[in-house]
This record gives C-alpha cells, sequence and structure tokens, in this order.
C-alpha cells in the first residue's frame, strides 16, 4: 500500500493536507507543528478511533486529545493506492461519535470499495492488526522498545519459534481453543447455550405448571364474577323499572302543574285585558313618584326656612301710640312735670294755714278771743285745703314717674328710642323674611300646578296606588307567563328524560342504590375484564411456551447432548494440554529468523560495532560489541544504543510482518549521532525501495545526509 495524500480535521490540522511520494519521505518540521498530530490521524483513519476510552489523571483519551482545536468536526480522508488501485478512504463524525461515518471508493470512478469497512480497514490494507501495526510498522521515539502483544506474539512465534509461516501450529492452537470455546466459553458455548436451553425448558415446564393453576383460579372466579354480574343486573333492571314509574309520576305531576299554571295565567290575562301596559304603568307610578317626591322635598324646604319675625314687645306707656304719638306724649308729660317740680303755692298755702292755726290757738287760749275759734277753723281749713293740694301734685308726680319708670324726667324718651330701634330691626326682619319666601312660593305654586294636572281631583296617593296596584297585576300576568313557560319546558325536559318501563326483573333479593349497583356493577366488569385479558394473558404464554409433553422431549435431548458435549470438551482438554506442551518445547528454540536481520540492521547502524543480538521470549534485547565477550542486556546500554537496538529489532519486525505497510518514524533518530544517523537513513532508504518509508522529524540533519 502506498499513500499518495492525507487531508485532516484532527487536533490541531484544519483542513490541512500532507502529500507524499513514494520511498522515502522525509518531513522535517519543527516542534508542535503537528507530527505527531498526523502519525494518528493516520492510525485513527486506518483502525478507526477507539470512542470508549476515557481519560485519566496522566493520559488523554484520542478522542479528546485529538479533538478539532477549531471546535469543527472531526473528519479526514487518505488517497493512496492498494493492490494497483487508487483508492480514497474518508472519514468523519457522525452524531456524537467522532469519526464514526466511514467511506470507501475508486478515487476516479467514485464506485464504492464494498470489502474495505470501518472495521476491517487497517486489517485489509495492511494485512495486521491494529496493535502489530503499532509495534511493527509505527515507530515513535517514545515507544521504541517492543512490548508484548498478543497478535505480535503469535505472528512473531510462527516465524522466530517454528520457522513455519505457514502457522499451522498457532491454527491448530486457535482451533482447539475455538473448538472448546465452542464447547464451552462463558455465556456463548454450545455447552453454556445447552445449559441456558436445559435451563429455560424446566423453567417453561415450571412456569407451564404454575399456569395451569392460575387457570384453574382465573377459571373458578370468573365463574363467581358471571354469577354476581348476572345479579347485579336483575336488580339494576329492578332499580330502571322503578326509576321510570318515579319518572312518570314526575311526568304527571309537571303535566298537572303546567295546567295549573296556564289557568292561572288565562285568569291573569283576562284581568289585565283592560288595564294599561305595564310600561305605561311604569312611567306613570314614575311620575307620581317623582311629583310627590318633588312635593316633600318642597315641604321639608319650606320646614327648614327660618320662622317669621315676631313684633317687639309693647312698651309703656306708649301703648299703640305710633312714634309721633308717643314722642309728643313724652314732650307733654315732661313740660308738665317740671312745671309741677317747680311749683310752690302748696308750700306757701301750707306755712299760711299752718301760721293762722298756730295764731288763732294761742290767742284763744291766751286771750280767749271768741273771733280767734272762727280764725283757728279757717286755719285748719286753709291747712287741710294747703296739705291735699300738696298731696294732689306729690300723687301727680308719681303717677309721671311710675308712668315711665324714672323720676329723671330727662330719661323718659329712652324707652320711646330703644322701641323705635326695635320697630326698626323688626321692620328689616320681615323684609328679608318676605324675600326668602318668594322663590319657595313660586315653585310651590308650579309644583300645585302640575299636581292638579296629573292627578286631577284624585289624591296623588290614593292615584299612585291604583297604578302600583295595576303595575303589580302586570308583573304577576309576566310571572304567571313565565311560570307556564317553565312549567311547559320542564313537562318536556321530564318527558324526554323519563325511562321508558322496560321488562320486568326477576326475583330481586338485592337492596342496593342506584349508585352502590352502578359501582358495583363496574368494579365487577373491570374484575372480569382485568381477569379475561390475564387469562388471555396466561394462554397466550402458554401457547409460546408450548406443549408440555414436546417440552419434555426436547429437555431429555438437551440432556443428551450436554452429556456427549462434555466428553467432547474433555477430549479436547486433553490436546490442548498435549500442544501446549509441544509450543513449549518449540518456544525453547531461539529466533533465528529476526534475531539475524534485526543484528543485520543493528551491524549497519552502528559501523560493526555490535553485530551480536539476542531476542528473549519476551521481546527484551541482549547484545554484545565486538570487542566484548558476554553479551548484555540493554539496560548497560547508553540511550541511544538502545533506540539503535530496539530500531533494529523494529526494522526486522516490520520486514517480515509488515511488508506491503508503510513504516512511519516519529523522531526515531532523535538520540542518534549523526554517523548512526547517517547509517540508519542509508537502511530506510533501502527499505524505501520496497515500502514508503515516511520519516517525521524536528530536526534537519535526516534530510541534509539524505541529499
Amino acid at each position: 500500500m502506498r499513500i499518495y495524500k492525507m487531508t485532516a480535521t484532527f487536533g490541531k490540522l484544519e483542513q490541512q493536507t500532507l502529500t507524499l511520494e513514494p520511498g522515502l519521505n522525509i518531513i522535517t518540521a519543527p516542534n508542535e507543528w503537528g507530527k505527531s498530530t498526523w502519525c494518528g490521524f493516520l492510525a485513527a483513519m486506518l483502525y478507526g478511533l477507539d470512542t470508549r476510552a476515557k481519560s485519566t489523571k496522566t493520559t488523554l483519551a484520542d478522542k479528546e486529545r485529538f479533538a478539532p482545536w477549531s471546535g469543527s468536526p472531526m473528519a479526514g480522508r487518505i488517497d493512496l493506492n492498494w493492490k494497483g488501485r487508487d483508492i480514497t478512504i474518508q472519514r468523519q463524525t457522525k452524531g456524537r461519535v467522532p469519526l464514526g461515518e466511514f467511506k470507501a471508493y475508486e478515487t476516479a470512478s467514485g464506485l464504492p470499495v464494498p470489502e474495505l469497512t470501518a472495521a476491517n480497514c487497517g486489517s485489509l490494507l495492511l494485512g495486521v492488526e491494529q496493535s502489530v501495526f503499532r509495534r511493527a510498522g509505527f515507530i515513535r521515539l517514545s515507544d521504541l522498545p517492543v512490548t508484548q502483544d498478543e497478535a505480535l506474539r503469535r505472528r512473531l512465534n510462527a516465524l522466530v519459534t517454528t520457522g513455519d509461516e505457514s502457522g499451522a501450529a498457532d491454527r491448530l492452537a486457535d482451533n482447539l481453543r475455538d473448538l472448546k470455546n465452542r464447547c464451552r466459553y462463558k455465556r456463548t458455548g454450545l455447552l453454556p447455550q445447552l445449559e441456558q436451553q436445559r435451563e429455560a425448558l424446566e423453567g417453561k415446564l415450571e412456569e407451564l405448571g404454575s399456569l395451569d393453576q392460575q387457570m384453574k383460579k382465573l377459571n373458578m372466579r370468573l365463574g363467581e364474577l358471571k354469577s354476581w354480574l348476572s345479579q347485579l343486573r336483575n336488580h339494576q333492571l329492578a332499580l330502571d323499572r322503578s326509576a321510570a314509574e318515579a319518572d312518570a309520576a314526575r311526568v304527571a305531576e309537571a303535566r298537572e302543574e303546567l295546567e295549573r299554571a296556564e289557568d292561572r295565567l288565562a285568569v291573569l290575562e283576562a284581568a289585565c285585558a283592560s288595564l294599561p301596559s305595564l310600561e305605561e304603568t311604569e312611567q306613570k307610578i314614575r311620575e307620581l313618584k317623582g311629583l310627590r317626591d318633588e312635593w316633600n322635598a318642597l315641604q321639608m324646604e319650606l320646614q327648614m326656612l327660618p320662622r317669621p319675625p315676631l313684633p317687639p314687645a309693647k312698651r309703656e306707656p306708649f301703648g299703640d301710640l305710633s312714634l309721633e304719638q308717643g314722642a309728643e306724649m313724652v314732650r307733654s308729660d315732661q313740660e308738665t312735670y317740671s312745671k309741677l317740680r317747680r311749683s310752690k303755692d302748696d308750700v306757701l298755702s301750707l306755712f299760711l294755714g299752718a301760721v293762722a292755726l298756730i295764731g288763732a290757738v294761742v290767742l284763744l287760749v291766751i286771750r280767749q278771743y271768741p273771733a280767734a275759734g272762727i280764725t283757728a277753723g279757717a286755719g285748719l281749713l286753709a291747712l287741710i285745703l294747703a296739705l291735699g293740694k300738696k298731696r294732689a301734685k306729690d300723687l301727680e308726680l308719681k303717677k309721671l314717674e311710675s308712668k315711665y319708670g324714672s323720676p329723671d324726667a330727662a330719661h323718659w324718651a329712652d324707652g320711646l328710642r330703644s322701641y323705635s330701634e326695635e320697630l326698626r330691626l323688626y321692620n328689616q326682619a320681615v323684609k328679608e323674611y318676605r324675600e326668602s319666601q318668594g322663590d319657595v312660593e313660586v315653585r310651590q305654586m308650579v309644583l300645585r300646578k302640575r299636581r292638579e294636572s296629573t292627578c286631577g281631583d284624585q289624591e296623588p296617593e290614593a292615584l299612585l296606588e291604583f297604578w302600583q296596584q295595576t303595575a303589580a297585576k302586570r308583573i304577576s300576568l309576566q310571572d304567571a307567563r313565565r311560570e307556564a313557560q317553565r312549567c311547559g319546558k320542564t313537562l318536556q325536559t321530564l318527558t324526554a328524560m323519563a325511562k321508558p318501563l322496560g321488562q320486568a326483573a326477576g326475583v330481586d333479593e338485592l337492596t342496593f342504590t342506584q349508585e352502590e349497583t352502578t359501582r358495583l356493577t363496574a368494579e365487577c366488569m373491570a374484575e372480569q375484564q382485568r381477569l379475561q385479558t390475564r387469562k388471555g394473558q396466561y394462554e397466550g404464554r402458554m401457547e409460546a411456551l408450548g406443549d408440555r409433553k414436546r417440552l419434555q422431549g426436547e429437555l431429555l435431548e438437551v440432556n443428551r447432548r450436554i452429556q456427549d458435549l462434555e466428553k467432547t470438551y474433555a477430549a479436547l482438554t486433553l490436546a490442548q494440554e498435549a500442544l501446549v506442551k509441544a509450543r513449549e518445547e518449540l518456544q525453547r528454540r531461539f529466533a533465528p529468523r529476526i534475531s539475524q536481520r534485526g543484528g543485520q540492521f543493528l551491524e549497519a547502524m552502528t559501523g560493526g560495532r555490535y553485530r551480536q543480538l539476542t531476542i528473549g521470549a519476551d521481546f527484551s534485547l541482549l547484545t554484545g560489541a565486538d570487542t566484548e565477550q558476554t553479551i548484555r542486556d540493554a539496560l548497560w546500554r547508553s540511550d541511544g544504543t538502545v533506540d539503535q537496538l530496539y530500531l533494529a529489532l523494529r526494522l526486522a519486525v516490520a520486514e517480515e510482518l509488515t511488508p506491503d505497510a508503510p513504516l512511519i518514524l516519529d523522531d526515531a533518530l532523535a538520540r542518534f549521532d549523526d554517523d548512526r544517523m547517517a547509517a540508519a537513513v542509508g537502511l530506510l532508504k533501502d527499505m524505501s525501495k520496497s515500502k514508503q518509508v515516511i520519516l517525521f522529524t524536528c530536526q534537519g540533519r535526516e534530510s541534509s545526509v539524505c541529499h
């Protein structure tokens, strides 16, 4: 197989292409350029990506290590030549599976290559399993030492221990192991399968017995349910007939109620035939109520108005006199009072009468004049007259003082002035009262006219009561009409819902209500349905299990085959033990072919210093220099020499096991000195004549030596 070019979206590679030539390809690039990524890409394209591997604390799984840095889906393409055919293989991400979709087709025509699949692509193109290719044809500095691998061991054993490339011994061992595995290997061998079959047959027979018992119980329970359901249905018939009779009674009652409602409606329609309509009646009622409310509001407003002012109380001594008359009376009385107070006649008369009386008494006593008695009588009379006149004057003064309530005539006019002010205030209050009464009286007059036009001679309350009675009759008519309609609908509904009288039930001893009967019937039918379903499942399961006699016959045959296979397994074990002993004897022989070819490569790379190379059964290396008397383990050599030892072994193994596969080296010569590096490049150049060699390196030495 020869690779033309590779295109990858893989790790740090984003749609990058690497073109290769036949023979030796030396690709020089700095660290972190992507050399190891290209190596990983080639292995993943040929053998696929292990998506089951998980990362650990020290290593990353390839699906995470090589996930595209750009976030794009992982994808790739390789154009190659295989057996003279130009072929393209492609892998790309499918869903969440990196490189999960595989295609292989002829590059020129696009026709598919059906023999190549995602599973066998690497094995078919390179001729070896992935683990063998990684240890024989895929050489990296980090894993130059060859570790044990079952697939590699088998191929090397065929070459180096027996010298037989046909692999007959391994095939015999494989055949014996395969035969034993066919007899007994975990759960896939014939014996485990037969034992499972025996166990299944025994389980089926046991299950059939259990199902028979279950079927008997089911049939018994179904019979009980059938009888119980028959009783419930008979009871339901009785309940239905009773309910139908109750429905008929309700229909008859509803019909009677409808007739009563229609009779009442007819009476009310006759009574309301001559009455105004309800709209007119309501309009009249609203009008009368509005008039009443306005009248009451006006009366309340009148009651809330202030009361008319009261005239001031009459003042004595003015009485009903006008102010002018009162003033004139006060002036005349003041003049009279003043004159009386100034008059001295009564005092003089009193004095003269008293003098005359005293003189006459003296004369009469002393002189005893007869005329003195007359003089004394005249003096006494004058005194009496003077006293009477003074008394009359005093009475007049007291009368005037009593009349005005004060002896000071200057204040007699004060009462008149106070009374005059009270009259003025009273007249002003009367004027204001009459002004406030004016608007209310006008409104009261207007309202009276409206009342007269609306009510005529009738009282508003009586007229309102009449219209309210009319409205009540109209409303009663409407209610009666609605009641008749309701009764009609009720009758119609009850008639539609009424159950017909069904057939008479048989003897019914159950006493359940309708709800209980419905529930019990539903529960009975549900249980019956469940049991029928279960019975069907049991019958289906019994049919699936098969006939008991046939199963018993199969069990006998399986037991016989198990006995035969156990004998065969014992014989194969004996044969395998004999072959192992023979192989152990053969493995004691050295691997001359690989050792010889590896020694040639080592001698060429070391300039003839090392010619002896011995390979242990575990691929450990022993070697000795031409100046050394003994051979030593690789642990005794320098790091560069150890790399050369294992490279020699790798090249020998690759030459034998992967003759058609490309040889991939990733910085494998990094620790070689210049001379041994040049020798190694020469060996690679020679090998590139028969196979494609790809050498990735971070140094320029290899390219300079090659040119």
